[in-house]
């Protein structure tokens, strides 16, 4: 295990923020970061841990220790026409997706191209054009930093809901997770039911999961930044669940805002319409602004501190809740 001290982090986070980590920490297996772990016993410090980088805010330096997982190996179990595919956490979420469908291990194919890595998936419950992670989450793997045990955990023990689970309220920061397991398929059976995918396919009821995974990459290629041209954090808001009281209210004032019914009588809004509608896609202030083809995009054109992008952020959930009574929430994790 190496320890590095003083470490500028601009590289290790996809907003290419400036901040300096008093020490850092990379981690190729379970005996490293125990190790590490250990090192922050020692400190009496809590770690800081991040994978990819893809979906956090350093707003200042990390004065203690950063642990970044970079954990790799892909392993397939068959159960008849199941393939349960566990991936240790450092593994690339990208390459992963473009290695199963590789094998023929179908199930992932419209969650190709988001950035970040693997251990970072349940944390969120990415999705994509119809697919969420718990379409196909097995069990989650991790270190009990409570108990300082390997425990696995079940799906339903995950309470995976729209960009969110466990990982971020009874287990954050007591849980590391060092792989995922998922139950994909050797028979393709590809989605095609999300609108914008559908419109894409010459003929949707007919296409191959390739030519689903292919098609959401382009789609996503054309209308998301590369954050290695265009630094930026993915998706900078969470799509606002409301009740459908709030909604019916709005939908009157605003007949065209895009949204979407969802269980326990909510109603999802579209976030990108709501900073659109706003004024604020594509608009740019000093070194900060809203990517023109994506309105929930925040791109950190000069390589603003990560403060300057929480501050940029801060007033374009005012203007929307100004406008319409909705709170937008922050998606990336802000340090």
């Amino acid at each position: 295990m190496n320890i590095l001290q003083n470490i500028d982090l601009r590289s290790f986070n996809t907003l290419a923020v400036p901040a300096n980590a008093a020490y850092f920490i990379e981690v190729a297996s379970l005996a490293e970061l125990q190790q590490a772990l250990e090192f922050c016993r020692e400190r009496r410090q809590s770690p800081v841990v991040i994978g990819g980088g893809s979906n956090v805010v350093f707003t200042g330096d990390i004065d203690g220790v950063v642990i970044r997982i970079a954990m790799r190996g892909i392993e397939c179990t068959m159960q008849g026409d199941d393939c349960l595919v566990t991936a240790a956490a450092g593994e690339n979420w990208h390459e992963l997706v473009c290695y199963c469908l590789a094998q023929g291990w179908y199930g992932l194919e419209n969650l190709i191209a988001i950035p970040g890595s693997v251990g970072a998936a349940p944390i969120q419950n990415i999705g994509a054009y119809g697919v969420e992670l718990s379409r196909v989450l097995e069990s989650v793997t991790g270190w009990d930093c409570e108990t300082s045990t390997l425990r696995s955990l079940s799906l339903e023990q995950c309470k995976l809901s729209y960009r969110d689970s466990i990982f971020k309220h009874e287990l954050k920061d007591k849980f590391i997770i060092t792989s995922v397991t998922l139950r994909l398929s050797s028979k393709a059976k590809p989605e095609v039911s999300y609108p914008a995918l559908r419109a894409e396919l010459a003929d949707p009821d007919s296409v191959t999961s390739e030519q689903v995974a292919e098609t959401v990459a382009k789609i996503r290629s054309s209308k998301l930044p590369d954050y290695r041209r265009e630094p930026n954090a993915g998706s900078f808001f969470k799509n606002p669940l409301i009740e459908a009281e709030q909604a019916r209210a709005l939908l009157e004032q605003f007949p065209t805002l895009a949204h979407w019914a969802m269980p326990n009588a909510q109603v999802k809004l579209a976030a990108a319409w709501l900073v659109d509608q706003s004024g604020w896609k594509g608009r740019r202030e000093g070194g900060v602004g809203v990517h023109p083809k994506q309105a929930i995009v925040l791109v950190n054109y000069e390589g603003l501190s990560g403060t300057a992008v929480i501050e940029f952020a801060a007033q374009i959930q005012a203007d929307v809740m100004a406008k319409y009574g909705v709170n937008l929430e922050i998606e990336p994790r802000v340090y």
